[in-house]
């Protein structure tokens, strides 16, 4: 399948790195649709699960395009400066790049906190009309709340270090009280697109009852699909990735 590097502007003014999976064009002269897909909170673009899904997607016609969050990955700029608003705008900024040079993303994918910032983010993407969340948590609320108690001095001294995969990424208050300000209720609630939610009853990360939450809140039509024995990140079976492919594709031909 075709695959091309990409760098589109990014929120802060910072180069964000992206990589676009297209359908074969043999078999799709057209793609089905185009889909936007965030990753989780300092997971990057080049996650081996998000890897296998964006491609899984391109396999089935939808093409994809995956890319850094600033001060991520292969993106510019520095990652103690960003907060979930950044991410918003960096995930609105991406589908701008999209319209302009493609066609705007009729469907959002977020992974965790990325699930929550699709939900976010998707009133100012109008040409959106799909959302995904996998293992994303219901609210900013509850991740502040996880952050304030892995790093204490995050609140007590303005800055601190959480250490996710083996590596440490500073952070700043200013995610904190950025993370307090939004209302993440009224976004599902409005949302005005179809959903569908992805979640694991053993994701060791995320309690099962986050997800329950995003879909109570949500208006029909709203879909939510369970992943029995998958991690947090799909890593643990290959396979639990290409599923939430073949589920979303299916569903993106019926609703597209």
């Amino acid at each position: 399948m075709p695959t091309e590097r990409v760098q589109l502007p990014g929120a802060l003014g910072h180069p964000l790195a992206g990589q676009l999976e297209r359908p074969d064009p043999a078999w799709f002269p057209k793609p089905l649709a185009w889909a936007l897909l965030a990753h989780c909170f300092t997971c990057g673009k080049d996650l081996k699960s998000l890897v296998r899904l964006a491609r899984a997607l391109a396999e089935r016609g939808i093409a994809v395009l995956r890319f850094d969050f600033t001060g991520i990955g292969e993106s510019g700029g520095a990652f103690e400066e960003t907060t979930f608003s950044t991410n918003l705008d960096d995930l609105v900024a991406a589908a701008g790049w999209l319209r302009a040079h493609h066609r705007a993303p009729e469907i959002l994918v977020g992974h965790s906190l990325g699930g929550t910032a699709s939900l976010a983010a998707a009133r100012d993407v109008p040409e959106s009309r799909l959302v995904v969340t996998i293992a994303a948590p219901s609210s900013t609320e509850r991740f502040r709340e996880t952050l304030e108690r892995r790093v204490p001095e995050l609140a007590e001294g303005g800055e601190g270090t959480i250490t996710l995969g083996g590596r440490g990424f500073l952070l700043r208050r200013q995610l904190l009280a950025d993370l307090g300000e939004h209302r993440m209720h009224e976004a599902i609630a409005q949302l005005g697109r179809a959903l569908m939610v992805f979640h694991s009853p053993s994701d060791e990360s995320l309690e099962l009852e986050e997800a329950l939450a995003i879909f109570d809140q949500a208006a029909q039509p709203k879909s939510f699909v369970t992943l029995p024995g998958a991690d947090h990140l799909l890593f643990s079976d290959e396979r639990d990735a290409i599923f939430v492919a073949d589920v979303i594709a299916a569903w993106v031909r019926r609703h597209l």
